[in-house]
Formats: structure tokens, C-alpha cells, sequence
């Protein structure tokens, strides 16, 4: 009879929350995410909604391309900035989430104060059925696919992608880079390999093994948490290679804030010293690339 009784509340239980999930979609309403709270892969649960709706009020042009070479083609986010004359060319890399929504904003953000932002989706052709970061079931496998993915594919298809927007009409030739998270550790390495760069900006990423950095040729500037000692760590050994090799390296710490910062720092729930770093943050990113 026990058994019973357990079998009939479960039923009449998941009968309750068909219902329930039904009267929301009936209404027009869409389940809600997780909290951003949670641990996910053992990270922040990424909200990726607000930067859509940022995104989306944007005035600039936007466009998806094709960049094919070899065997292989990387699809491309670019956003234009509303400007006179030519512009230089900033290639975006996204953090280990992939090309999020989040990832395009910060590209719109870089078109509005002047710049031709290009973001390539790097996850391109490797999700379910051929498709890229959008076309993963969940964070857990978008972060999974990011973090295998080749480091010499990434660097072909991030050449690729440079080649191709500094070859657009609108562009004057001149072009950087810059990346977060795990795109931070890829546009510092990225400097390593690609000598035409004006300059590299690493946003919390890792540095390249020391010996490539004596490869590096533009000035590297980084921005940092001080709330984040797996990556802060690293710092103090970065300056004195990158000293040692005769290479430009100014690092920025910004006390208080946390990994992730530029997200963090402009989610509905952000924190004060995040929402601080950000602001100072951007506003040292554009005037270094007005210096270049």
C-alpha cells in the first residue's frame, strides 16, 4: 500500500508541474534559467540574456560572414562603427562559453567608440551536426568543446578571420586583439605568432610558455582581477619574462573586482568593484587603441 500511495503522489505531482509548465508556455513565458549562482562545470552559471537584449537595441550594422580557407569555414560575427573615415580592425576572441551573446556586445561595444570588431566563432563546425557555439545542449558541453579545442586550429582560424576584415573596404589596415577568460591566454599567444598586430589586450587570460614570448612584437597590455589569484599569480613571472625578452607588458590589477569582470561588471546583479573595474577597464582598453 506504501508503494502505492508513493506511486499515486508522483503521479499527481508530475501531473502538477505539466500543468504549470504548460500554463507558462500558454502565457508566453519562458522557463527561467538557473540561477547565476550556481556552480556549473565548475564555474558561474553564464546568463547570457541581458547582453542579447543590449545587443539588440544596438544602431550599429551587424552581419555574420563566412570565412573560408583550406577546408574549413569560420563563421563570423562583424559590427561596423558609425564613423567617417577608415577604421582599425579589433579582433575579438569570446571567454571559454564560446561565441555568447555576451561576446557580440563586447564587439558592439568596440564598433561604438570607433573600431571594426570581428568575432570569429571558434566552436564553428565542431557542435552537434556541424554547427557552432549556439548549437551545444548545454554550458557544460559548450565549455568542454572550447576547452579541446586545437590550439593550432584556433590560431589558423583566428588568422584567417584577422586576413579577412583587414581586407574590408571599410578597414585601414591597422588591427589588435583582444580576448577574455580563455580568449585572454589566446590573444596573448596570439602575439606571439602574429607579427602585424598593433597591439595585443589580455583580459584575465594566462601568459604564453616564456620562451614564444621572445616572438612577440606589438606592445601587450593586461587587465586583471584582484580577486583572482589562479590568474594573479601568474603576473609578477609574466613581468619579469616579458622584461627579460625586451618586450612592452603593462598589466593592470583592479583591486576588489572578480574574474570576469567585463561580464560580471555589467550583469543586472553586478557588484560594485566589478561594475568599477569594468568602467575603468574600458575606458583604459579604448584609450590605449586610440593610441596605437
Amino acid at each position: 500500500m506504501r508503494t502505492a500511495g508513493n506511486r499515486l503522489f508522483a503521479s499527481i505531482l508530475a501531473a502538477t508541474m505539466g500543468v504549470a509548465a504548460f500554463s507558462a508556455f500558454a502565457s508566453g513565458q519562458q522557463p527561467k534559467p538557473p540561477s547565476a549562482g550556481m556552480n556549473h562545470g565548475g564555474m558561474p552559471m553564464l546568463n547570457d540574456d541581458w547582453p542579447k537584449v543590449k545587443l539588440d537595441k544596438s544602431p550599429r550594422h551587424r552581419e555574420w560572414v563566412s570565412i573560408k580557407y583550406g577546408n574549413r569555414t569560420v563563421q563570423a560575427f562583424v559590427v561596423y562603427p558609425e564613423v567617417k573615415d577608415k577604421a582599425p580592425v579589433v579582433l575579438v576572441i569570446h571567454e571559454i562559453f564560446g561565441l555568447s551573446n555576451l561576446a557580440r556586445s563586447m564587439a558592439d561595444d568596440l564598433a561604438a567608440v570607433g573600431y571594426i570588431a570581428i568575432a570569429p566563432d571558434l566552436l564553428s563546425g565542431f557542435g552537434p551536426k556541424g554547427g557552432g557555439s549556439s548549437d551545444f545542449p548545454d554550458q557544460d558541453a559548450t565549455v568542454k568543446a572550447v576547452s579541446m579545442l586545437n590550439p593550432a586550429t584556433v590560431t589558423a582560424d583566428l588568422d584567417a578571420t584577422a586576413d579577412y576584415a583587414k581586407k574590408l573596404p571599410a578597414s585601414n589596415g591597422k588591427l589588435a586583439v583582444v580576448g577574455f577568460c580563455w580568449g585572454g591566454g589566446k590573444s596573448f599567444a596570439f602575439a606571439t605568432h602574429r607579427k602585424d598586430l598593433s597591439a595585443a589586450f589580455v583580459f584575465y587570460g594566462p601568459p604564453p610558455d616564456t620562451k614564444a614570448m621572445a616572438d612577440i612584437t606589438a606592445p601587450v597590455y593586461g587587465f586583471y582581477a584582484g580577486n583572482d589569484s589562479r590568474i594573479g599569480a601568474t603576473v609578477p613571472g609574466t613581468i619579469e619574462a616579458m622584461k627579460a625578452a625586451g618586450k612592452k607588458y603593462e598589466p593592470v590589477t583592479y583591486e576588489g573586482a572578480g574574474h570576469g569582470f567585463m561580464r560580471a561588471g555589467e550583469a543586472p546583479d553586478a557588484k560594485p568593484d566589478d561594475v568599477k573595474a569594468r568602467k575603468e577597464a574600458f575606458a583604459r582598453l579604448e584609450k590605449l587603441l586610440k593610441g596605437m
